[in-house]
């Protein structure tokens, strides 16, 4: 009879805001069984997607790598051939250094995002990268828009407990899709709608969120500023807007009201594709209902002008006054409670801030010289990658294919499986998954701090990112504290300099509950700027950094909200929109390899209107090529009504192989910077569809 498996704890380490608690079944010192989410988390509740449930078949996945390789054919192939840990890494720093040696440190540029969110594994880079002078890296591939487009009108990144979804009458959800993407966000919605609150949904198609809403709008890609700003002229228009609210906690209400004048609900049908009659409908809902919540996704990082909407989304609880009441006000992300001071994991005591930083999004134009990024600095000759597959995520692929492809870039890859990222590199080594190395995680979802301890030991000869960047560290001449620690000493070392305690503590609570309390949360006190007033007129030239957006791009944004024409457009020669939205079984790049997920997801498509499949000539299941002036490539047909005409939908990024000709569906996004200071705007793309005969 087996033994019954011992109860571990964790927290999911995935680029995902809900950062779940989770209950881990060991079976063995070396296997795992089935994944919960923790019942007694408040903000996880027991609830946690399939793919994480299913984690067993990702860290048991027999396409692990688990010995470090080096690379003997031609880039992007699988001709590699194992190699001894202390080989690869002697390899690897005497590369690093012959790049340094021929055009100083910035040649090296260390590259990671979010494949785990864990503060020592996935940060840890950035202390060999201070110590070194390497470049630095500017994160704006998936937060940029979003974030600052709600701390432009809050004054930080903070607001109401998300926990108080449940408690809304209305709980408005715009910009994610969270059936796929977040689903606590969906375990507090469904507690509000049996008490009896009405949910409204607003994305760019039909999804699985918008079939759980009572009222969905169905809005063209980077048109929610219309929207928002419709809304907001209803109700001033019937007297919906809270004057006393507007007075003590607003900037220039008068201003706004004035400036609405003109933005009715006929207006933003144009722009938007939204009906009067919905408009008017969700209008009437938000202004008759005080206690509604307006939870605000990233699907506004993706568009051009997705700090502006963002802004515009998050004016309309100010106009209610909707942030006095328990279940009201608005929240996208919780990044400002936690204060942490992570210094000894970053290093931040050596950064030099005269190092020239380089925008992530713009990896492809990077790597093919551009100047406008290297500025008058050396070409990138060295990458040494965690936690990220560019080759896959990043846009505009084929210059990024272009970049990787170069003979005289070094690349090393630290990695889980043989991405399409590893493939390019010269050498590659194996990493460990979360449950097999230690780590701390906050919830950008929610309000608290988890613990993450190492549950069973890795496979073959993975390593974790903390113990790869020590070893290199020594062989590179890399001198720092933080590289004398063990990841539970920096953990430790950092909850103390951040006020939250030690790890022993935190190991024995499993989590730390950060939520500021009501008055605080929902600014009761003022907002976070110096006269405690809401910005409906942000000062666009106050976010930072400079240098990473557009060229004039502050100085043309609209003053107050607005829909901002900046946009993609669709055209004669290119007259549809592309979204390139998450799928449910997959998160950007990962689970892509497990069998369930593959399974559900089946092929990539694009979803198209019916009208628009009937004007090429194509039923489901037909192929067409979709193109721009960036890429093209061909993909089977799904005829969908859940999308406006003239715009079409293809969910996950799915491996390049997927797709006839291996180049992935980035070949048609673009990695030109969004205003004011950088990101990529995935789902703001024109493009032309042709049938495949």
């Amino acid at each position: 009879m087996n033994a019954k498996p011992e109860i571990r704890y964790s927290a999911c380490p995935h680029d995902c805001p809900s950062t779940c608690a989770l209950e881990v079944e060991k079976l063995d010192a070396w296997t795992i069984g089935r994944v919960r989410g923790a019942r007694d988390n408040a903000y996880t509740a027991g609830v946690v997607c399939g793919k994480v449930a299913r984690y067993a078949e990702r860290i048991h996945h027999p396409d692990r790598l688990l010995y470090p390789q080096r690379r003997l054919g031609d880039k992007g192939s699988d001709d590699f051939m194992p190699i001894s840990w202390d080989d690869a890494l002697d390899e690897v720093a005497e590369a690093l250094l012959k790049a340094e040696q021929r055009y100083g440190s910035e040649t090296v540029w260390p590259y990671y995002y979010a494949g785990t969110m864990g503060f020592v594994m996935r940060d840890g880079i950035n202390r060999l990268r201070h110590v070194k002078k390497y470049s630095g890296m500017y994160a704006t591939i998936c937060v940029t828009s979003a974030w600052n487009g709600f701390i432009a009108g809050t004054g930080q990144l903070a607001g109401a407990d998300p926990r108080e979804m449940a408690k809304a009458d209305c709980l408005v959800i715009w910009g994610t899709n969270p059936v796929n993407t977040q689903i606590n966000v969906m375990t507090h919605a469904s507690k509000a709608r049996r008490a009896g609150a009405k949910i409204v949904h607003i994305d760019t198609y039909r999804n699985g969120t918008a079939e759980q809403a009572d009222l969905f709008l169905c809005v063209r890609p980077g048109t929610d500023g219309a929207l928002a700003c419709a809304v907001m002229h209803v109700l001033f228009r019937d007297g919906h807007a809270n004057r006393e609210y507007l007075e003590k906690y607003t900037d220039c209400p008068d201003e706004l009201e004035a400036h609405l004048l003109d933005k009715t609900p006929a207006w933003a049908e144009a722009i938007t594709g939204v009906s009067v009659a919905d408009i008017e409908a969700f209008a009437r809902l938000v202004g008759e209902t005080p206690k509604t919540f307006f939870r605000l996704g990233y699907g506004f990082s993706r568009q051009r002008n997705g700090v502006v909407n963002m802004h515009a989304a998050s004016c309309i609880p100010a106009v209610t006054g909707a942030w006095l009441y328990e279940g009201g006000g608005a929240f996208h992300n919780n990044g400002a409670i936690y204060h942490f001071n992570k210094t000894m994991i970053e290093g931040l005591d050596v950064l030099d801030h005269s190092v020239r930083v380089l925008d992530q999004s713009r990896i492809g134009p990077v790597l093919t010289g551009d100047r406008r990024d290297l500025g008058d600095g050396p070409p990138v000759t060295a990458l040494f990658i965690q936690n990220t597959n560019p080759m896959r995520v990043a846009p505009d692929h084929n210059l990024v294919r272009q970049g990787f492809a170069r003979d005289d870039l070094f690349t090393c890859v630290h990695e889980q499986f043989m991405t399409e990222t590893a493939k390019q590199a010269d050498i590659v080594l194996p990493a460990t998954m979360f449950l097999e190395h230690d780590d701390v995680y906050q919830g950008g979802g929610h309000q608290y701090i988890t613990l993450g301890p190492k549950v069973v030991e890795g496979p073959g000869e993975c390593r974790s990112n903390h113990d790869v960047i020590v070893a290199l560290a020594k062989r590179l001449g890399a001198e720092h504290p933080g590289f004398e620690m063990t990841p539970l000493e920096l953990i430790d070392r950092t909850l103390q300099d951040s006020g939250w305690g030690d790890v022993e503590s935190l190991r024995e609570n499993r989590w730390i509950d950060c939520q500021p309390e009501f008055n605080q949360a929902h600014y009761i006190d003022g907002f976070n700027f110096p006269d405690g007033k809401f910005r409906f007129a942000p000062k666009w030239q106050d976010v930072l950094p400079h240098g990473f957006g557009p060229d004039g791009g502050w100085e043309r944004m609209p003053k107050l909200p607005e829909h901002w024409a900046v946009i993609e457009e669709a055209t004669e020669a290119m007259p549809y929109r592309l979204v390139t939205a998450p799928a449910r079984s997959y998160l950007n790049s990962s689970f892509t390899e497990t069998p369930t997920s593959t399974a559900r997801e089946d092929k990539p498509t694009v979803m198209m209107h019916p009208v628009d499949a009937e004007k090429i000539g194509v039923v489901t299941d037909d192929r067409v090529t979709l193109g721009n002036d960036r890429g093209e490539l061909p993909i089977d047909v799904q005829v969908f009504d859940g999308v406006q005409k003239g715009v079409v939908v293809v969910e996950s990024i799915w491996p390049n192989n997927a797709f006839e000709g291996g180049k992935g569906i980035n070949v048609l996004t673009g990695a030109d910077p969004v205003a004011p200071v950088g990101g990529a705007a995935f789902h703001d793309n024109r493009i032309w569809i042709k049938r495949i005969s």
